[in-house]
């Protein structure tokens, strides 16, 4: 049974969460009641989960479910998982329970599936490839980890077509409990694979280890898109039905609204992936140029004393470079200044030379305090200390420093996957 597609009254515990809230606006398109809870703070999500009406309850008391009385239950790693308080109820009343990875699994069922991995792009190139599919007038579904897709709208839709675009993640189901990649719950038709990097050091050994998920996820699918210009995504290449991507001087005449080489690797892995299910290359191009982005990626918030103020979700150190390196490319003559807030213990001890190259790239670096994840227990004092740059723990340390030292030739880029975008929008 399916137990999602067939439920009319869904709840999404952990709701605020990109993926989820992607899901939670499906939900909705397809004509389902929603409800869902979390954390009283702030997220990138609130402003579309709010359009779409979705009513969220703040903590995760067993009596709002008991209110809400769903047909079945979605849960995330984060939030205690399988643990919290809310999913032991349903399970105690005999509700159905799902974690995201499967239930997303089971939305696509009975659709012709686009699946995006990798370590780095997918969102960007998964919101690409549904842009495209929305020029061409073919109503796709799709659940996109973004709050929203500038050019296009909301990170999730119920379309009446046969395609559905997902992002497909490598992070584990239900950490303690259930070591499935999420990203194998997807049978896709196309898998596209941006790169492959090593992330998640808490679930995953070293880059062999996540290497194995990704062929894992290759061997369940009908047609790999792969980057010939990733050294590491090689291991896809022995697979059946491969088709590669790069970057090429014979390709020319497109113009992206998004900057960076990585973007025009993630345009190219969108073009390989819509042209083989048949998309005219005019309505490909075409589709390429309304994408506006994604949001809190290179995301302009304002200016400040002609200072130009950005957000950008950048958590990994080659995210970190090639996003430095696009606002390089936009802005040669200003002074970059990045603020920098690092996004789990283990990511940033495990990554730390890295970090530090890769920060040391800007102008100037300010470094707040660890943003640990509600799925992280262990803390490594002293850690944040060894990235370099101005150590800078709270905002208002970040705003003095601002106040002080911005100067009209300024970039400013906050920086990172926790709460910093609240940052951002405050000291704006």
């Amino acid at each position: 049974m399916n137990h999602i597609q067939q439920s009319k009254r869904i709840y999404l515990v952990g709701i605020k969460g990109v993926a989820m809230a992607a899901l939670a606006i499906w939900a909705k398109d397809a004509g389902k009641s929603v409800a869902g809870s979390d954390v009283g703070e702030e997220f990138p999500t609130d402003e579309e989960l709010k359009k779409a009406h979705v009513d969220i309850h703040v903590g995760f008391d067993s009596s709002h479910l008991a209110a809400f009385k769903p047909d079945v239950v979605v849960y995330t790693g984060a939030h205690g998982g399988r643990d919290n308080p809310q999913v032991m109820y349903a399970k105690e009343h005999a509700i159905s329970v799902l974690p995201h990875g499967q239930a997303l699994g089971l939305v696509m069922e009975g659709k012709h599936q686009i699946s995006i991995a990798g370590s780095h792009g997918k969102t960007t190139t998964a919101a690409m490839i549904a842009t495209i599919l929305v020029e061409a007038d073919l109503d796709p579904s799709y659940a996109v980890g973004c709050g929203s897709i500038r050019g296009l709208g909301t990170a999730g839709h119920a379309g009446k077509g046969d395609w559905f675009i997902a992002e497909a993640d490598e992070y584990v189901t239900d950490p303690g409990h259930d070591a499935t990649p999420r990203f194998l719950w997807h049978k896709p038709d196309v898998l596209v694979v941006t790169n492959i990097d090593y992330d998640h050091p808490d679930v995953y050994t070293d880059l062999a280890h996540v290497q194995q998920a990704f062929v894992a996820l290759q061997k369940q699918s009908e047609l790999t898109i792969m980057n010939a210009d990733d050294p590491a995504s090689s291991v896809l290449s022995k697979g059946e039905n491969v088709v590669k991507f790069g970057l090429s001087k014979e390709i020319s005449g497109l113009k992206l609204q998004v900057l960076g080489r990585h973007n025009m690797l993630n345009a190219a892995a969108a073009a390989a992936a819509c042209e083989r299910i048949g998309i005219a290359w005019n309505v490909i191009k075409q589709g390429l140029e309304r994408f506006g982005g994604t949001k809190r990626r290179f995301e302009k918030l304002g200016e400040v004393r002609g200072a130009l103020i950005y957000d950008d979700y950048a958590h990994h150190p080659k995210e970190i470079e090639s996003t430095i390196a696009a606002f390089r490319e936009m802005y040669p003559k200003k002074r970059l200044v990045v603020v920098f807030q690092p996004h789990t213990y283990s990511r940033t001890n495990a990554l730390l030379p890295d970090f530090v190259r890769a920060l040391a790239l800007a102008d100037i670096t300010l470094v707040t305090d660890i943003y640990a994840s509600a799925r992280e227990a262990q803390k490594v004092e002293g850690l944040v200390q060894k990235l370099g740059g101005i150590y800078a723990p709270l905002r208002q340390d970040v705003s003095r420093w601002l106040e002080k030292e911005l100067t009209a030739d300024d970039v400013i880029v906050f920086m990172g996957a926790g709460d910093i975008y609240q940052w951002a929008r405050s000291i704006l």
